[in-house]
């Protein structure tokens, strides 16, 4: 998450994970602590639109007793199931808030939206499809600022010359997240 972004700064004051999903549940935010066969993944709605999604290294001190109602979050979770099992998923049909986010943020995470299920591109191709092929380097901080993991697909993001790159789930997950796709891992650096 972004380090302005305010959910990290209350997470962080909360002791972390596990004190912002009290909060959440306290207050009523709709969201969801999904397992995943590669770890937890908190997932957040806001007005029908999920606008967090991201792994965890805490498990949630309880887990959720029943399925969430909101028709955004259980759609989430039934792709995100497909998903995991190994089916080729489009994101794209899940809406997402990106409030946070700059204008040139919301562009690169709209062009790695567009990445294909199974397929990856450079920073630089992304830097050229928004018309800035100078910012490449800008290009790998808004991707790494990404609020919303797997939906905006920033693990199919890898350097020009194949090396993964970053990954703020961890570069093992990256691998996994790859590898669940089809892609050879051992091909990329």
């Amino acid at each position: 998450m972004s380090k302005s972004n305010p959910l990290e700064i209350i997470s962080k004051a909360l002791g972390g994970d596990d004190g912002l999903r009290r909060l959440r549940d306290t207050v009523g935010i709709p969201s969801f602590c999904y397992k995943s066969p590669i770890g937890w993944i908190d997932i957040i709605a806001e007005e029908n639109r999920i606008s967090s999604a991201s792994f965890s290294e805490a498990e949630p001190s309880s887990a959720p007793t029943s399925p969430p109602t909101l028709p955004v979050l259980t759609r989430t979770i039934k792709l995100l199931d497909i998903y995991f099992a190994g089916g080729p998923i489009d994101f794209a049909e899940i809406s997402v808030q990106l409030a946070y986010g700059t204008e040139f943020q919301q562009h690169v995470w709209k062009t790695i939206r567009e990445i294909p299920h199974g397929e990856v591109r450079s920073y630089q191709w992304i830097a050229d499809q928004i018309g800035r092929p100078k910012s490449v380097r800008a290009v790998g901080n808004a991707v790494g600022e990404n609020p919303v993991s797997i939906l905006i697909p920033c693990h199919r993001v890898i350097r020009s010359n194949g090396a993964l790159g970053g990954y703020g789930g961890g570069l093992e997950r990256k691998r996994q997240l790859l590898a669940l796709e089809g892609q050879d891992i051992e091909k990329l650096k």
